[in-house]
């Protein structure tokens, strides 16, 4: 890295450092502190190229991936704006293909700084703008926009309009932000869907169903839910190497098409919302580009192989697994996954989590799958559960469990483990966890 790579990321760990403290509270969900910053920024959220707005509980990422690899495919610069990052904080602002330079990213959060004055103004909404900001000044053909907490009262929710919306599955979370029931979570995901804008709706729990229609009804939004439509998966002989496809049917167009790159069935249903938002936007090919989109389509821990890298040679195993699912509805996906990975056969899993959801929540949907857990107190994380505590909560529920002290204690007691040798790895719990590995393993996200 040159000196000047050094100076500018630099300044970029320094500004972000800094917009951390003009807020006491992380999280303070509300609209006019980021209307009131980015009008001091000179409107960029007026000047967005066609947006795709999208909420949900789990999904968002993978599906704005796999919408942003069928447009790329198409021929479009696309941007992505996407939260949590696993790593750098560049991550988070996709500028028509690439990650947002050090550079450029600092200049825009110095900017900032110096537009906003001192006033309070929380870390997600001063980086939103930021976000904005050089979205407005680059151009793309669209710009793929997830939320990053609820809907009505998120910071990316000051667009005036968007070209289509779209709602993930909604299932329990953030509780103590969005409500205490589907119904009311269901509401605040749906305050991003605007008069007369076209909004997509993956497959709900009946109450998070009917309260996205109340919504709509009351709003003037025209719906094009994805429940009717056909996402049969099949293998393409009776070869055991051949690839699986699924069959998209809807009123417009029928297309046998690869199942996406990403891993686990519940992808299917993320394409099937990606595929129908293509429609919305009046974009019409043949199958080619699309297969070739799907089988493009990249998110980095979500269900991802490690079959590189210092944590898997730790391991001495030739892949290990890593995905970022913390909530009961997301293990519950990733359990789905891991049975199709390996059969019959048992994981042993590492395990780390925050204090925000319950742990038991999430290990009971992956306990009849587990054949030992590693748990580990997530490194530089105040709302880490420690491991001690989490080893606990596995023993009492019957899981065989050992607390490390750190990852690579971990990797080493499963290389050393002669019985389990050959039980295939799943690291998950925490994106944060997950953000952690990729550093460990030194293989960052690009």
């Amino acid at each position: 890295m040159t000196e000047q790579s050094l100076q500018n990321s630099s300044r970029c760990a320094a500004a972000l450092d800094r917009l951390t403290r003009y807020h006491p509270k992380l999280i303070d969900l509300g609209l006019e502190r980021t209307f009131t910053l980015s009008e001091k920024m000179g409107a960029p959220h007026l000047k967005l190229p066609p947006t795709i707005h999208i909420a949900g509980t789990n999904g968002k990422g993978s599906t704005a991936a796999i919408l942003r690899a069928l447009l790329e495919a198409h021929g479009y610069r696309v941007h992505v704006y996407s939260s949590p990052h696993l790593c750098r904080f560049n991550e988070r602002i996709r500028l028509a293909g690439e990650l947002i330079s050090d550079e450029a990213l600092a200049d825009i959060l110095e900017q900032i700084e110096e537009v906003n004055g001192g006033e309070a103004v929380t870390f997600f909404e001063s980086t939103t703008v930021a976000g904005f900001t050089a979205f407005a000044h680059n151009p793309a053909d669209f710009l793929i926009l997830e939320t990053g907490l609820g809907g009505v009262y998120d910071s990316t929710n000051i667009i005036p309009h968007h070209a289509c919306s779209i709602i993930t599955p909604v299932a329990h979370d953030h509780e103590h932000f969005l409500g205490t029931n589907l119904a009311e979570i269901a509401s605040q995901k749906a305050g991003i869907m605007k008069p007369d804008c076209p909004t997509i709706w993956a497959e709900q729990a009946p109450d998070a169903y009917h309260a996205l229609k109340d919504a709509a009804d009351k709003t003037g939004v025209r719906t094009l839910d994805i429940e009717n439509i056909d996402f049969e998966t099949s293998s393409n002989s009776n070869s055991a190497s051949a690839s699986p496809y699924f069959q998209y049917r809807s009123e417009h167009a029928e297309f046998s098409l690869p199942v996406p790159a990403l891993h686990g069935s519940h992808q299917i249903q993320n394409a099937g919302l990606a595929l129908r938002c293509l429609e919305v936007l009046g974009i019409t090919s043949g199958a080619d580009r699309l297969s070739t989109g799907l089988q493009q389509a990249r998110w980095p821990a979500r269900i991802q192989p490690l079959s590189s890298g210092d944590i898997v040679e730790q391991s001495s195993r030739e892949c290990i697994w890593l995905d970022g699912a913390h909530n009961a509805h997301g293990a519950a996906a990733l359990a789905a996954a891991l049975r199709n990975l390996s059969g019959a056969q048992k994981w042993v899993m590492v395990y780390g989590a925050l204090n925000t959801r319950p742990p038991a929540q999430f290990l009971t949907q992956l306990a009849p799958l587990t054949e030992k857990i590693y748990t580990l107190t997530i490194p530089e994380q105040p709302a880490a559960c420690d491991a001690e505590s989490l080893c606990d909560i596995a023993g009492e529920m019957g899981i065989d469990a050992q607390a490390c002290s750190d990852l690579s204690t971990a990797m080493r007691h499963i290389a050393s483990d002669t019985a389990r040798l050959d039980f295939p790895v799943i690291i998950c719990g925490s994106l944060y966890l997950a953000g952690h590995v990729l550093n460990e393993n030194n293989s960052l996200p690009d």
